[in-house]
């Protein structure tokens, strides 16, 4: 997403400040040469980066400071200190790096660094935890002889743009059915749909970023046969392409009430998806939206900033409580309520009619538009075909490898063995996604990097309530809160036998970042857990 323009604040770091006012461990927010810079104090070293986060514009001063690194306060990206490289999505852009200078007690920033001069300085990537390695366009490093990319979603670009950065330059071929792709997706059922944000805001890249990075794009076409013995990928226009390593990032679809009628509802998943949805915004002013999920709700909440009276049809007794709790789940309908949702809980949809549905109560609902989100399944048709091992997902080990040596899962469709937890566990979020893609690419390249980066999503709600959730439980038998539920100030955490599992907040930004600290130094005391399942040639 563009940045929005904003008047720069803070000191003035061309001139520089006093070393004292930035006390070791401490970040400050100002400005030099008409840009907004972030100045980091990590004793003995002095750093100073680009003060807005390249994913949404975080003013990072307000992140906290991991070793040399710069965590996001929205939404988690990490950042090296000593060059400004992108490390951990969802940022998948660097920020511009300066030089910094220290006499007589003051610190200040001289000058901006030529990206170019980064070269050699290194890039590494916090989701393996890994030692320096060079950047793209540097020395060659060993690899397969090509790689094919099925799915140009958040894995898939994550790790197209991965192998490039690891100074990959063999083959790299992105294919996806999507025209579209790849695009913020997360921004569909927010922003976008509330008209919010421009359409220009979606891409991830422009076009002409993969034709620099050498990726060749094959979009509008389908995978349709995987020959694993062959390492050879058919595609629907007859067209075929080989690959010495294979990454399978299909993703997941809706799933399709099949009820009389059903052929009216709208759902959301693509880019296409969305823009049908908006065309009939126009033509409504009622809406019904079948699903208290989080899909579901972001949706709703884009309605009503559209100006639409809507209804929300679940099953549930509680929206979200399955995953936040009664608390969360209490306050997330009041929330929805007070915006003017009606609630109908409890119930489902029968039969979907011209102008509206008829509930299993035999109610009638009036609406001109439906929407559902009632949850996805992942698109499993071509790993099943190719005789992939499946387990509610595509089964992959700690490195996010198959069954099938050098073929790969990621995303919502790889099912993987969780270092914290403890169990094996398939993950729709966004971030989970690209930082598979990211841990997948490096691990192409002859890496064994075992992916345990701790779960991260949020879900927005109008302009009032923004949640973050940090790490992954199922099941609890304790909540503990802190702050003010009803002020919408506080942070959730979900317990198993006195141990923490996951913490949700709202408007307590760093105590999400923190959380996912201490679940990853709690993760690094473990001892590493076996490998699950051996990869075997086809």
């Amino acid at each position: 997403m563009s940045e929005q323009s904003e008047e720069l604040t803070g000191p003035d770091l061309t001139k520089g400040i006093e070393v004292s006012s930035v006390p070791p461990g401490q970040l400050i927010g100002g400005h030099a040469f008409g840009e907004p810079v972030l100045l980091a104090h990590v004793e003995p070293n002095w750093f100073a980066v680009g003060g807005k986060c390249t994913h949404y514009g975080a003013p990072l001063h307000e992140g906290i400071l991991v070793s040399e690194t710069i965590r996001c306060p929205w939404h988690h990206a990490c950042f090296e200190l000593h060059n400004g490289a992108a490390s951990c999505a969802p940022a998948l852009n660097d920020l511009p790096s300066y030089d910094v200078a220290v006499e007589n007690n003051i610190v200040r920033v001289t000058r901006k660094r030529d990206p170019g001069q980064l070269k050699g300085e290194g890039h590494r990537t916090r989701a393996s935890r890994a030692p320096d390695h060079v950047l793209f366009e540097e020395i060659p490093v060993s690899g397969p002889k090509s790689v094919v990319i099925i799915g140009a979603g958040a894995a898939g670009n994550a790790c197209a743009e991965m192998l490039r950065r690891e100074a990959y330059r063999g083959p790299v071929t992105l294919i996806d059915p999507d025209p579209e792709a790849p695009y913020d997706r997360p921004n569909l059922s927010k922003d976008y749909l509330a008209g919010n944000a421009p359409e220009e805001w979606l891409p991830l890249h422009p076009k002409e970023f993969y034709e620099t990075q050498r990726i060749e794009f094959v979009s509008g076409v389908e995978a349709a046969k995987l020959d694993l013995k062959a390492k050879r990928v058919h595609l629907s226009d007859g067209s075929t392409r080989d690959y010495g390593c294979l990454l399978i990032a299909t993703g997941a679809a809706p799933i399709r009430l099949d009820v009389p009628g059903g052929d009216r509802i709208l759902y959301l998943r693509s880019l296409r998806d969305c823009r049908a949805i908006i065309d009939k915004i126009g033509k409504a002013r009622k809406a019904i939206v079948i699903g208290a999920s989080f899909i579901g709700l972001e949706v709703a909440a884009s309605l009503v900033t559209r100006g639409l009276k809507v209804s929300v049809v679940a099953l549930e007794n509680l929206p979200l409580e399955r995953v936040l709790g009664a608390d969360l789940g209490g306050l997330v309908k009041r929330v929805h309520e007070e915006q003017g949702v009606t609630f109908y809980l409890g119930r489902t949809v029968k039969t979907v009619e011209e102008n509206g549905v008829v509930l299993d109560d035999g109610s009638r609902l009036e609406a001109e538009l439906v929407v559902a989100g009632v949850g996805v399944r992942p698109k499993l048709e071509l790993a099943k075909a190719a005789g992939l091992k499946l387990d509610n997902g595509l089964a992959v080990n700690e490195f996010l490898e198959t069954s099938v040596n050098g073929v790969f899962a990621a995303g919502d469709v790889a099912r993987w063995p969780d270092a914290y937890s403890d169990v094996r566990l398939r993950i729709e979020h966004w971030v989970v996604a690209e930082r598979q893609g990211q841990v997948v690419a490096r691990n192409m390249l002859g890496h064994r990097d075992r992916f345990d980066d701790i779960p991260f999503f949020w879900s927005a709600h109008y302009d009032k309530l923004t949640i973050h959730y940090t790490g992954h439980v199922e099941k609890w038998d304790a909540t503990k809160i802190e702050g003010d539920l009803n002020k919408m100030d506080c942070a959730v955490s979900y317990m198993v036998n006195g141990k923490r599992r996951a913490v949700a907040t709202i408007n307590r930004d760093n105590r999400s970042l923190q959380a996912e600290v201490e679940l990853e130094t709690e993760l690094l005391l473990k001892p590493p857990p076996l490998v699950t399942i051996e990869a075997q040639e086809a």
